[in-house]
């Protein structure tokens, strides 16, 4: 994307003089409360024709299929939207859909990360303009050798400042191999513009001590999955943004109901049965495994771009047998 033009910097310094007064709250809701993120999010897919070409019909459907469950909101171009595969205009062209597409009291969250500084500035600005409600801002990664927590500090400060919407940290060591430490994410959740974080790692003790460490902070911590997701709830978690939530939406929101109101028992007997499931579509088949369930629950999954892969005859198997032997197919 080229530099940010005088328009949307005029937009940018336009917003923050206002104080930035959207309904979704952002950094100046009168009461000075941050927005409240909580809930279950389905990390959305981006749908592609057979020629790789985005599907925005197909977008369109899937949103109106799954605004029926009660999810606090939509992630899209996450990990599992394939970000990192569309061009700029491809990823604002989505989030605008998903807008149109989805009920209006829903929370949009739009990954806006992108390896610079000032490309995820422009990103998450022009974002804000087609309708999302928060940024989720991935770690830059390429250079992950250089990124000290210095580095990160300065370029989630810089874009939280010049956001026009919320932002939520997203640390996801699988895709970036670098884990936003949790002393960073600690200082930066002082920031009156970065109102939580996506935590993808897995790693439970390090989700209760972001919990434990911003108490006195307006922070939020979501699960990145649907695997951890009642452990996170029990220390403190607010909510997830999952893939599985995709196909097992449902059942994800039910797993979110029984832990809020205590029923340990019956959450653990659900979450025992989501734990292959969710491993199958997310780190054993990735985004392929995804659509293909996709496929198989009424939604339209189809093919990912190049050069993810489609699923061979015998990992299909595999991804079935997970859903099956679990009871879900």
């Amino acid at each position: 994307m080229a530099m940010l033009g005088p328009r949307v910097w005029f937009s940018v310094r336009q917003g923050l003089s206002r104080g930035l007064s959207r309904n979704v709250g952002g950094w100046a809701s009168g009461e000075g409360r941050k927005v409240d993120i909580a809930g279950i999010y389905p990390a959305v897919t981006t749908p592609f024709t057979a020629t790789a070409e985005v599907d925005y019909g197909k977008l369109e459907e899937n949103l109106h299929k799954l605004g029926n469950i009660p999810f606090r909101g939509f992630l899209v171009q996450g990990s599992n939207g394939e970000f990192p595969y569309l061009t700029s205009s491809e990823r604002l062209e989505v989030v605008s859909r998903a807008r149109q597409a989805m009920p209006k009291d829903k929370l949009l969250l739009a990954g806006s990360g992108c390896e610079s500084t000032q490309a995820t500035v422009e990103m998450t600005v022009s974002m804000a303009q087609v309708g999302a409600d928060a940024a989720l801002v991935v770690t830059p990664s390429y250079f992950r050798g250089q990124m000290s927590s210095a580095a990160l500090i300065h370029h989630y400060t810089k874009v939280a400042d010049l956001s026009p919407i919320p932002v939520v940290l997203y640390s996801v060591p699988a895709n970036t191999g670098l884990d936003l430490p949790v002393d960073t994410a600690v200082i930066l959740s002082q920031h009156p513009n970065i109102v939580g974080i996506k935590d993808s790692g897995g790693d439970v003790t390090r989700i209760g001590l972001m919990v434990h460490k911003t108490k006195r902070q307006d922070f939020q911590v979501l699960a990145g999955s649907a695997g951890f997701l009642l452990a996170s709830y029990a220390v403190g978690a607010v909510g997830g943004v999952c893939a599985l939530a995709n196909v097992l939406g449902a059942q994800v929101c039910q797993l979110e109901r029984l832990c809020l109101t205590g029923q340990w028992e019956d959450a653990r007997k659900l979450q025992l049965r989501l734990i292959e499931p969710n491993t199958a579509v997310t780190r054993r088949f990735g985004i392929s495994g995804l659509k293909k369930t996709m496929d198989w629950f009424g939604y339209y999954g189809g093919p990912c771009r190049a050069p993810l892969q489609e699923l061979s005859p015998a990992e299909e198997e595999a991804l079935h047998l997970a859903f099956t032997s679990n009871g879900w197919l």
